[in-house]
């Protein structure tokens, strides 16, 4: 990253009439760069990766790393990484809130949104993603293991209600459940709240149970053909506890 007197010099050497490669050779600057200053001189700010260090802010890293976990990847480009969350066009304020959380945890690194189908990317190049992530690797996260460092385990321990709600606002919800009872001759329904989260990894569902019952928060597994899938919390004090602490998605 280039500041900008060193642009604006590369500049009036190219104003004076020097070719691009000369200029390059000169000043040890691709041409491609040169050129690109030509139409924006300022530096991009969503290209400036702040220094390298630990999480800014704890907290908004517990719930950042819940949503990582759930809906987020990291892709390599050049010499940094893009983070990318996925982030359901239903829930616009979820959008808005990852984008403050990284902000948050990286002051200063830019932070965009790029519209696919049905999803939008809350997107954000840095290059120590991977420090902070170091969960990020090769294939999909199910197919491997996926254990957290100590710095990051100490961090979930710290702000656990952080972590969870990172989980459920990525890969799970709050739903309204309905069952029907016989009473006095006469079937009844009844409707109750019910928190799921939802993920095939094996590791990533332990991490979100073991998070649970060190909370209080009662839960049973669910399976999808005889398979581990869901993670469901329906009993009325867990789930208050869940509302409290968590909170559905908008």
């Amino acid at each position: 990253m280039y500041d900008l007197s060193t642009r604006k010099r590369a500049l009036a050497l190219v104003s004076q009439g020097r070719s691009l490669n000369s200029v390059s050779k000169q000043t040890g600057i691709s041409r491609a760069a040169i050129r690109s200053w030509r139409s924006r001189l300022e530096p991009s700010p969503r290209m400036a990766p702040p220094p390298s260090g630990p999480p800014a802010d704890e907290a908004a890293y517990a719930y950042l790393l819940g949503l990582y976990l759930g809906d987020g990847c990291l892709s390599p480009h050049r010499r940094g990484h893009y983070l990318r969350i996925a982030c359901a066009d239903a829930w616009p304020g979820l959008v808005q809130q990852c984008r403050e959380t990284i902000t948050r945890v990286r002051p200063g690194v830019g932070v965009f949104t790029v519209q696919k189908q049905g999803c939008v990317m809350v997107t954000s190049y840095l290059r120590d993603w991977p420090r902070l992530f170091p969960q990020h690797g090769p294939g999909r996260k199910h197919e491997r293991r996926i254990v957290l460092e100590e710095w990051q385990r100490a961090i979930v321990d710290a702000y656990p209600w952080e972590f969870v709600r990172g989980l459920i606002h990525s890969d799970g919800c709050r739903i309204t459940n309905w069952t029907t009872r016989v009473v006095g001759g006469e079937r009844k329904r009844y409707e109750y709240p019910r928190y799921f989260f939802t993920n095939v990894s094996d590791d990533i569902r332990r991490l979100c149970t073991d998070t649970l019952d060190r909370l209080g928060v009662e839960w049973t597994q669910c399976t999808r053909n005889g398979n581990p899938y869901n993670i469901s919390v329906a009993k009325k004090d867990s789930v208050a506890l869940m509302d409290a602490h968590v909170g559905a998605k908008y």
